[in-house]
């Protein structure tokens, strides 16, 4: 470990608590013995509501880092070991929960480490294939039997997000054309709600949580917001991460109608709206990703 690991990085909330790889190694001793010796290390990280640190050559540790961030450690753990044998990807597989302890106060997680990288918005390799797989892991989650389903974090009507959509706006200020992603917003706000049975969705398809071995789509991680609800958010990755010439190409695949399709884009405004003044100057990665899902949704528009 180089000294460079053991550095913090910038507090994104008011709420989270201090997490090193020290005290993680404290951790994983008093925990679980038979991992003492591995090593520890903090992973960069564009996620906000949790830490990971590489647990030797095979393993992760995945802890909150704010109270807000605690129930998605009982969600993962009861619903990855079902939800993982139908999806056509691999996701994160519990292999170990972690209990407060050396001032640590909530529970964690370890997993199976997974191969792969992170694809960049804006330089994605064979984004055709990717849009297809993408495409492909959205409707195998929607076909999984809801029945006692947890709902969604983002599983509510888009409307739900108004108030704060319309807060982050006026905080942005000149730093986006305020008038026309207002009137896009508001444009999403008219397309027909979900008219179907809530059905199951990952709820933050995003460039930090997918996973790619070159060009093909290999695994779909942190699934803290996953749950029941409106299938459209899973959309959002159409303008996170897809360019614009496939966007076509994974709507056909996904099976999106108009509505959907609509609403599906006012998700991606309305969380890139609220994360840019949020992290502006804590979370540089996620603040650039926000400035391209909202560039891209105004030149879409013309």
């Amino acid at each position: 470990m180089s000294a460079h690991d053991s550095l913090s990085p910038p507090r994104l909330h008011a709420d989270e608590v201090d997490l090193d790889a020290p005290l993680v190694q404290r951790l994983v001793a008093r925990r679980f013995p038979q991992w003492a010796a591995l090593p520890v290390r903090r992973l960069p990280s564009s996620g906000t509501e949790n830490a990971m640190f590489r647990l030797g050559a095979d393993l992760l540790v995945r802890l909150p880092r704010r109270p807000g961030a605690v129930a998605d450690v009982g969600l993962e753990q009861r619903w990855l070991p079902r939800l993982g044998p139908q999806l056509p990807v691999a996701v994160p597989e519990p292999v170990g929960i972690g209990e407060p302890d050396e001032g640590y106060p909530w529970p964690w997680s370890v997993f199976r480490w997974i191969q792969g990288r992170n694809p960049v918005a804006g330089a994605v390799r064979e984004p055709e294939r990717l849009a297809e797989d993408l495409a492909v892991f959205v409707r195998a989650l929607r076909r999984i039997d809801p029945q006692d389903a947890p709902t969604g974090y983002r599983g509510g009507p888009l409307r739900d997000r108004d108030e704060p959509t319309r807060a982050a706006v006026a905080e942005l200020g000149a730093r986006v054309d305020a008038g026309a992603v207002t009137a896009l917003w508001e444009e999403s706000l008219r397309a027909p709600g979900h008219a179907g049975p809530p059905v199951w969705a990952h709820g933050d398809l995003s460039p930090g949580n997918v996973l790619v071995d070159d060009g093909p789509l290999s695994a779909v991680i942190d699934f803290g917001c996953a749950g029941v609800g409106d299938p459209a958010v899973d959309l959002i990755v159409a303008w996170n991460l897809l360019p614009a010439s496939v966007r076509d190409t994974f709507r056909k695949a996904v099976g999106a109608d108009d509505a959907q399709w609509a609403r599906g884009r006012g998700w991606a405004l309305s969380v890139s709206l609220i994360q840019l003044p949020y992290y502006w100057d804590t979370n540089p990665a996620l603040a650039e990703n926000s400035r391209h899902v909202i560039a891209g949704i105004l030149a879409e528009a013309g």
